[in-house]
């Protein structure tokens, strides 16, 4: 069975997700609040990850339409272990801005609306949701 991972805050974003480790450091960035060698390695990493596997909105730009797919979020593939290994640096430059982050792991994190070899994303059942017609 495949094992689904994400890293995400602990405060719901508006829209009523969690953000995922990367928006939590992007929005460090975007508000100035990095040191310069913090910037330079979420800037490194970025790209890093940019290169490493592709975006979902490149190849569907409606997987995260709020209509269609409300709550969309993306969650790494159990299996790739490549990318997961460096997201520790994201979770420490998060912890030094005391921005709370979290690993959750799921078997099924939802209606998966979007999927390649390392990463799927998913719209989260709403509970008391049939499963069925998956």
């Amino acid at each position: 069975m495949t094992c689904f991972v994400r890293f995400q805050g602990t405060t719901r974003h508006p829209r009523g997700h969690f953000p995922g480790v990367f928006a939590l450091a992007n929005g460090l960035a975007r508000d100035g609040r990095l040191s310069p060698a913090e910037y330079r390695f979420w800037r490194e990493s970025n790209d890093w990850y940019d290169a490493a596997y592709p975006d979902p909105s490149a190849t569907d730009p409606r997987v995260y339409d709020p209509a269609l797919n409300p709550g969309a979020v993306a969650w790494f593939k159990g299996t790739a272990r490549h990318l997961l290994e460096r997201v520790p640096g994201y979770i420490a430059l998060l912890a030094a801005h005391e921005v709370p982050c979290v690993r959750v792991e799921s078997a099924d994190p939802g209606r998966i609306v979007y999927e390649d070899d390392v990463q799927v994303v998913a719209v989260p059942w709403v509970p008391g949701q049939s499963h069925r017609g998956r």
